[in-house]
Parts: C-alpha cells; sequence; structure tokens
C-alpha cells in the first residue's frame, strides 16, 4: 500500500474486500465523537454516504474507540467482514487512524463532491502505528506574505492529512503585522500594510508596487485554533521581540530607539531582510508587548498552544550601541553589553509566560546571553545550536536551515522559480534526521520533534506555497513519524515509488505542487532574481 507516513506495521491480504455502501454506518466510542463528526463531514463530501449512528456490535459497521493500552497518539486499524474498527490511545489517535482510513480509500477520498459509479473498497488487514516524535510541526510565515484566513484553514487540513500535528504561525515581522490587538489598533491598520514589496529576492531590482497587507481579527484566529484543534494541530503564534520590529515601530514610534532614530519616519518595511529598527530596551516597552501577550494568551488557549513563540532571531545591535539610552539601561541592569540586552528581553517574557502556565520557544539566538531554565529553543542555524541547549538540558525543535526551509530551491538550473538556498530534493528532505549522532542518550530525550519553516518573502500567494511546500512535506511528514533506518540507509526509491500514489491524493486536494519532471510553464519566474548556494549544506 501506497501509505504516506509509512505506517509502524501493516499487513493487507490480497482476495475479499470490504465494501462500503450508503448503509454502511459509523459507531462513535465514547470520546471519539469529534472524530466521527470529521469522518462523515470529509468522507460523506466524497462518498455521498451518511455514514448513520450504529450500536457498537453493528455488522460492518466502522468502529471508533479509545484504548488505554496505547500510547495517546498511537492507534490500530483492523478492516475485515465483520467491518472496520479504528481504536486509538487517545482521540488524537483514534484521528489519525481515520487519515490512515482515508488513504485507504483511495485518492478520491479527498473529494468534496462523490464521483458517479464509484466503487468503495478496503483490503482485508491491519495497521498498528504511532508517531516517533510529538512535535511534528511546520511554520507557516503570514507577515512577509499574507495568507488570507481560508488559505490557513486549508494548511491546518493538510497538515493533518500528513499526521502532522504543529501549526507554528509567524505573525509579525519587519514586514507586517497580523494579529488584531484590540489595546493597540496601529499594530494591525498602520503595521500591517507596506506601500509595495520587494518582487524576488533582496537583491532583485524588480518591485511589484501594488500595497500589501491583510490581517486576522481576534475571531478569525480563534475559528483558526479551534478548527486545528479539532484536527489535533496545535498552534504556536510568534511575536517577534526585539528585532524584527520595524512594523510594530512604524504603527507605535516610542517602541522604537528615539533617542538615535527618527522612528515617527519609519514606514512598515517594503524590503527583505533584517532591520536594523529593533525595539528600545525599555520598561515602557516591556509593558507594551505584555498588553500584546496578555491579549494573545486568550487567544490561544493553554490546552490548545502550551508554547508561544518570540521569535529572539536575527536582532541587530548597532542601535543600542549608539543609543545613550540603551547603554545606560546596560549600566542599570549589569548585563553583559548588547546581548545581555537581549537575553534580558527573553528572559523577561519567559517569567511572564511561565507565571501564566506558558513554555517560551524562540530561535536559537535566545542562546546568546543566557538562556533561562525552562525555555526552548528551536534550531534553526544547524544543528549546532540545538545540540547546546539539548547538552544543558533545555527542550529543541530541529529545523535547521540548510536541510527543512522549504523557501530553499527544489531544483538547479534556470527553470526553478526565484531560487533560493541550496538544492534541496524530495530525496534530500526524505534523508533529514532530527536526532544528531553527536547528541548523549540524555540530551537526545530533549529533542521534541522537528518543523520545516516556510518563509515567503519570495512566495507571493498560495500556488506558489504549494509549489515550495509540496511534494517535500510528505518526506519531511515520514520523517518525523516512521522509524526509519539512518540516512544513507533509507529506501527513497520505495519512498518515491508511494509518492505516485500519494501525488493523486494532492491532485485531488488542489495542492499546486511541483511536478517529479519540473514546474509547469505557469509555476516559473522568468527573470526574478533569486539567490542561490551552490554545492551541498553543510551539516553543522
Amino acid at each position: 500500500m501506497d501509505l504516506i507516513p509509512l505506517p509502524r506495521h501493516a499487513e493487507f491480504r490480497d482476495g475479499p474486500r470490504l465494501r462500503l455502501g450508503p448503509g454502511t454506518a459509523l459507531a462513535a466510542g465514547p470520546g471519539t465523537e469529534g472524530v466521527a463528526g470529521w469522518l462523515r463531514r470529509e468522507l460523506g463530501a466524497a462518498t455521498g454516504f451518511a455514514f448513520p449512528d450504529a450500536a457498537p456490535d453493528a455488522p460492518g459497521a466502522v468502529r471508533l474507540a479509545l484504548d488505554g493500552g496505547l500510547a495517546g497518539e498511537e492507534y490500530r486499524l483492523a478492516v475485515d467482514a465483520d467491518g472496520v474498527r479504528l481504536a486509538g490511545g487517545s482521540a488524537a489517535g483514534v484521528f489519525w487512524a481515520a487519515q490512515t482510513l482515508r488513504q485507504l480509500l483511495g485518492p478520491d477520498a479527498y473529494r468534496r463532491a462523490p464521483l458517479p459509479r464509484r466503487v468503495w473498497e478496503l483490503p482485508y488487514g491491519a495497521v498498528e502505528d504511532g508517531p516517533r516524535f510529538g512535535w511534528r510541526g511546520m511554520m507557516l510565515d503570514v507577515a512577509r506574505h499574507f495568507m488570507p484566513k481560508d488559505g490557513v484553514l486549508r494548511y491546518i487540513d493538510l497538515l493533518a492529512a500528513h499526521k502532522l500535528n504543529v501549526l507554528h504561525l509567524h505573525l509579525t515581522d519587519d514586514q507586517g503585522w497580523r494579529v488584531e490587538i484590540k489595546r493597540y489598533p496601529r499594530l494591525t491598520e498602520v503595521g500591517g500594510w507596506r506601500p509595495r514589496s520587494r518582487w524576488g529576492h533582496r537583491a532583485s531590482p524588480l518591485w511589484n508596487e501594488t500595497p500589501h497587507g491583510g490581517h486576522y481579527t481576534q475571531d478569525d484566529i480563534r475559528e483558526i485554533v479551534a478548527y486545528a484543534a479539532r484536527r489535533h494541530v496545535r498552534v504556536v503564534p510568534e511575536i517577534d521581540v526585539p528585532g524584527h520590529s520595524q512594523a510594530a515601530i512604524a504603527a507605535y514610534p516610542e517602541l522604537g530607539n528615539t533617542d538615535v532614530v527618527d522612528t515617527a519616519a519609519l514606514g512598515v518595511w517594503d524590503d527583505w531582510g533584517v532591520s536594523e529598527n529593533v525595539l528600545a530596551p525599555s520598561e515602557d516597552v516591556l509593558r507594551f508587548y505584555e498588553g500584546v501577550f496578555e491579549e494573545l494568551l486568550e487567544l490561544f488557549p493553554a490546552e490548545v498552544s502550551p508554547f508561544v513563540h518570540v521569535g529572539g532571531d536575527e536582532c541587530p545591535k548597532d542601535q543600542w550601541r549608539a543609543s545613550p539610552a540603551a547603554q545606560a539601561r546596560i549600566r542599570e541592569l549589569g548585563v553583559e553589553g548588547e546581548d545581555g540586552l537581549q537575553s534580558w528581553f527573553i528572559r523577561h517574557f519567559d517569567r511572564w509566560l511561565a507565571e501564566r502556565g506558558r513554555r517560551l520557544i524562540g530561535w536559537d539566538e535566545i542562546l546568546e546571553g543566557g538562556l533561562p531554565p525552562g525555555a526552548a529553543v528551536s534550531s534553526w542555524r544547524g544543528y549546532a545550536g540545538g545540540v547546546a541547549a539539548a547538552e544543558a538540558g533545555h527542550d529543541v525543535v530541529m529545523c535547521p536551515q540548510e536541510h527543512v526551509y522549504l523557501d530553499h530551491r527544489q531544483a538547479g538550473g534556470s527553470e526553478e522559480p526565484v531560487p533560493i538556498g541550496y538544492v534541496r530534493t524530495l530525496a534530500d528532505v526524505y534523508r533529514f534526521e532530527p536526532v544528531p549522532p553527536k547528541l548523549s542518550p540524555e540530551a537526545a530525550a530533549h529533542v521534541l520533534g522537528a518543523q520545516a519553516n516556510v518563509w515567503t518573502e519570495v512566495m507571493e500567494d498560495q500556488g506558489r506555497v504549494d509549489y515550495q511546500v509540496f511534494p517535500r512535506l510528505a518526506a519531511f511528514a515520514e520523517v518525523v513519524w516512521s522509524p526509519l533506518p539512518e540516512p544513507a540507509e533509507r529506501d527513497t526509491a520505495a519512498f518515491e515509488a508511494r509518492m505516485t500514489g500519494h501525488y493523486a491524493r494532492l491532485d485531488a486536494l488542489g495542492v499546486d505542487y511541483r511536478p517529479p519532471g519540473g514546474p509547469l510553464p505557469r509555476q516559473r519566474r522568468p527573470g526574478v532574481r533569486g539567490r542561490p548556494i551552490e554545492g551541498e549544506p553543510p551539516i553543522v
């Protein structure tokens, strides 16, 4: 069977098959009612069947049940003449079993309306399965190019279809602020819009002169979070401090270093890269962002979003070096220079979030100047930050840019649209290993999992995001779910053979993926400059 991600154990038999029809019923045991609703909605749309309620012993029914002998996300699926049985250690496990059931029904099970004369059959057999990692995620940057709410909901469904369970939403940056904060309305009124956008990499001479912007209302965020929770996907919000903050400073100039910069003259940045305009290290700025986080925590409840991402990356220190106020702050706090100021920011919000039952996570620069005991690290500058953090007892999410940044190009040559970074093919992503061999067993236990990061500077719409993300996200999903051999021993040919069936699923879902033979003519961007890097990426 062409199941993706590859199950721990699956066995199917030739011969008789179980046929589903208009009379097929569904029996939902206690705690599985949400999964039953999802199955009725999704498979009902594709098949035209109602899947009415059934008694637990109804012949030929689809039965859902919790099983205390399984870990939370583990599941068992069995198909025989008596029907279909889906069991999980929790509702999440049952949900992943339902995703496997949908794959077994074939690509047409992903359609939104039934096809005529379609016969729905399942092979007799069984699957026993569970994930390798608890954090299986994708970071979606909606700050550089805004993705409307329906697009985010669609990506939640795509993550769930691949048994991924974390959506990290990058909500703020120099180029835009994307979440409504009621006490600070200018964050979206002003900070949510830029006058134009660079077309291509920042070295490109081309511009798109159309103003770009948008934001999610608080009710939009509540909908996104609830929609994700019903699909057992956690949403991790990111609000950047103290760098990547020009959009916020454009909206509220007092947030910037006003003694060295005319912050009132700043607008939302229209270029890519790292802006030198960073937050001032003042108590007033802390109070402002506490107000932001107070509203954010209400939108992202702890049971769905235990982690809050504060960025902490790529914070230029030139303005702090030139600022008398910042230098006085260094002396007042007794910290080690400008790196100590950045650590002061992070430590403050680590304490603030911990007091409210949340955990801080940030990019690996938060290691600079010292890391708070409870903070977790997203290791993006290779593996080194993650290794250092894990060896020091901090939890880590591995997302090294050289291997799982999906804005990086998928092939060499001139046809690849806006080529960024190293070539990372489908096979390359399949050989990604989240746990470096140099980690001790104790440190390896701190690797929560991994995520693929999708930075959207050169992805101006949903089609471009689809092209960069797929099919490579399918390979990433298998890496973080399945118990694979060491990278050099992985059977990439077998995986790519299973992808043949998976492409048909992506087609049914309307995903504008990169075809195996290269981009379609409409997917190319001739003449739009990128920043390709030649050679093999380092493992650092």
